[in-house]
């Protein structure tokens, strides 16, 4: 009997490839596959070579051991400190937003999240310009708040942290609002109303019920968010200055101004590294929350 099944097992492959319906679906998975082997595969491991070869074509670790020393990794802790930043704003505008317009009716929950949409649909670099013009010592902002008589003022909102992380964190607040949207309207409402029955405050209700149930959406929108705002270039580039010079912006001086290819494409790995941590933490910090639903609705 053994050996009818060890002679059996090799025969099987070939009846699922005698098969017509394998043969179609491999034909129709083909095209994907080639997709993804040439415009995914082929650039990451060809990156991942080129941060491993020296000038004369030998293997070395030269340029990570570059890349996390010295000025580079400063720019490294400095991407690091801004995303966090941004997560954590993007976080907090976005909750309130994301509630805000879950409490409204269905028409007008539909527009107003038009209304956080539609711009993103603009081009990053025009809307980093008009951020620009808002915050500009001649800016709307300052010009408002010198026509207060606040002390201090112009306020300089340009070229400096604040500024790189206004303007990430108005990049990344439609993420942040969509995904928290999603999550709060589909919260069971009866869950609040009974808490408030049995004669639970607002304050242990929002801690106690709300909180846990919209978690993992808020753990996805900042890790996104942190995410994202990883490899973000355009604005950093031109609402920052020299002490804000983010992984993205060292990576195109590398290339355009010191042509150093291999140095910009071990800066690029750490970058791929640090995003692929972040998206497993997302799908774990999911499944956690999908897990504790399952739980919950048992």
């Amino acid at each position: 009997m053994a050996a009818t099944l060890t002679a059996g097992a090799p025969g099987r492959p070939r009846k699922l490839l005698a098969s017509r319906r394998t043969r179609v679906g491999i034909l129709y998975a083909l095209p994907v596959v080639v997709y993804l082997l040439v415009l995914f595969v082929y650039p990451i491991f060809s990156t991942l070579l080129l941060s491993l070869k020296n000038a004369d074509g030998s293997l070395t670790l030269h340029w990570y051991a570059d890349a996390l020393t010295g000025v580079n990794l400063s720019v490294l802790f400095t991407t690091l400190r801004i995303s966090a930043e941004t997560a954590v704003l993007s976080l907090v505008f976005g909750f309130v937003l994301a509630q805000a317009i879950s409490r409204l009716k269905p028409l007008w929950a539909g527009l107003a999240m038009l209304v956080v949409v539609v711009p993103h649909f603009v081009s990053a670099l025009v809307r980093t310009y008009g951020w620009i013009i808002l915050l500009g010592d001649k800016g709307l902002v300052n010009e408002t708040l010198t026509a207060m008589s606040v002390p201090g003022t112009p306020y300089q909102l340009l070229y400096n942290e604040l500024g790189v992380v206004i303007g990430t964190t108005s990049m990344m607040l439609p993420y942040t609002v969509l995904l928290l949207y999603g999550v709060m309207r589909g919260v069971d409402r009866r869950l609040l109303a009974a808490a408030s029955s049995m004669g639970a405050g607002r304050v242990t209700i929002f801690r106690r019920i709300y909180l846990p149930l919209v978690a993992p959406g808020l753990a996805s929108a900042g890790l996104l968010s942190f995410i994202l705002s990883l490899g973000y270039y355009i604005t950093p580039a031109l609402m920052g200055g020299p002490n804000q010079t983010m992984i993205a912006t060292l990576i195109n001086q590398q290339v355009t101004k010191e042509n150093q290819w291999n140095g910009a494409a071990a800066q690029g790995v750490i970058l791929l590294v640090l995003t692929l941590a972040g998206l497993l933490l997302v799908k774990l910090v999911s499944s956690l929350g999908a897990s504790r639903k399952k739980r919950s609705a048992s």
